[in-house]
């Protein structure tokens, strides 16, 4: 892993303007170097890349999709229950992350079985997927929360994006019910950010769920994986998705 101490600017600037557009798109802020990813349509990561392993389309292309990033929150609070910032965690602020990893652990889980219940093993991800999370610094309780608000938020995106291409009905409700979970995630981390339960603002505020419609962002999978490709080493494309 690098060196955990590696400065934010310094990636800023080798990333620049794409890093800082996304910024204010969506405020995922990622971190690191390594993945080739591509939609059908952002053709900046598919030259010269021969024969990466792809999504696909339909109910096979949005479970993949879903199982990769389960497996990068998976892997993230893993890394937090072991990281040194977790034994100096308050008992009711611990006990709330290991909910949320015992949570995304369980739904990792859920979509490697259903795909490979469903689909040939060849057309199933990897399971195993290696990431980058070497901007975040484990040892300390700001950087761990500011980076499960950004990955609880941009997930609650990515699946109400996802929904409209689902196929299967069963799939769909599975889809709303892991989205719901998402969001409690999302407003329980904005809440002990704040330190305060009671502030409605922290955890559904204007800045996620839209003030005039009352409801959460939603986005399509090329937009989540064109930003989230940083978090990830293990490189793969999603040309049949929007």
């Amino acid at each position: 892993m690098k060196n955990k101490n590696v400065k934010v600017e310094r990636l800023v600037t080798q990333k620049g303007n794409k890093r800082r557009q996304f910024l204010k798109m969506s405020g995922l802020a990622i971190a690191g170097s390594g993945l080739i990813l591509s939609c059908s349509d952002d053709d900046d990561f598919t030259e010269n890349v021969p024969d990466l392993f792809d999504l696909g389309s339909g109910d096979l292309g949005v479970l993949n999709y879903a199982y990769a990033l389960e497996q990068l929150e998976a892997d993230f609070y893993t890394k937090v229950v072991n990281g040194s910032y977790w034994s100096g965690a308050a008992a009711e602020e611990k006990q709330i992350l290991e909910d949320l990893y015992n949570h995304e652990v369980n739904h990792r889980e859920f979509f490697k079985a259903a795909l490979n219940a469903n689909f040939d093993a060849e057309l199933v991800l990897p399971e195993s997927l290696e990431f980058d999370f070497s901007t975040v610094n484990f040892s300390n309780r700001d950087s761990v929360l500011e980076t499960a608000q950004l990955l609880e938020d941009t997930g609650v995106k990515a699946y109400n994006g996802a929904g409209k291409l689902i196929e299967t009905a069963a799939y769909l409700v599975i889809a709303g019910k892991i989205v719901s979970v998402e969001a409690r995630h999302a407003a329980a981390i904005r809440s002990i950010r704040g330190n305060d339960m009671d502030d409605f603002k922290l955890f559904a505020g204007d800045d996620i769920v839209d003030s005039q419609s009352g409801l959460d962002g939603a986005e399509n999978p090329s937009v989540i994986i064109n930003a989230a490709k940083d978090f990830f080493v293990t490189p793969f494309t999603a040309n049949q998705l929007p």
